[in-house]
């Protein structure tokens, strides 16, 4: 794992909302930039395939806010796309 990997996985920094997910009939509640860096790159790449860009787009964003907190508009609405896209807000 990389250590801007690895940085925004372990992130504490707040997202601007905090994502309720149902999956497999348990919501999932997401609210950091390291819990959404985590459920987003956990999934294998083959279930993101179908949002290949906004994947990329959030996995970036995520990484970037990670280090720096002013982007977490930025990585909040990445997410926010994914998650609308994949139907899973």
């Amino acid at each position: 794992m990389t250590a801007i990997a690895s940085e925004a996985s372990d992130s504490d920094t707040p997202l601007r909302a905090i994502f309720k997910i149902n999956l497999n009939g348990k919501t999932v509640s997401i609210g950091t930039v390291g819990q959404a860096y985590r459920f987003i790159t956990n999934l294998s790449s083959i279930e993101w395939i179908e949002f290949r860009a906004l994947h990329a787009d959030a996995v970036a964003t995520l990484q970037r806010a990670a280090g720096n907190a002013i982007l977490t508009v930025q990585a909040t609405n990445a997410l926010r796309a994914l998650f609308v896209r994949a139907k899973l807000l």
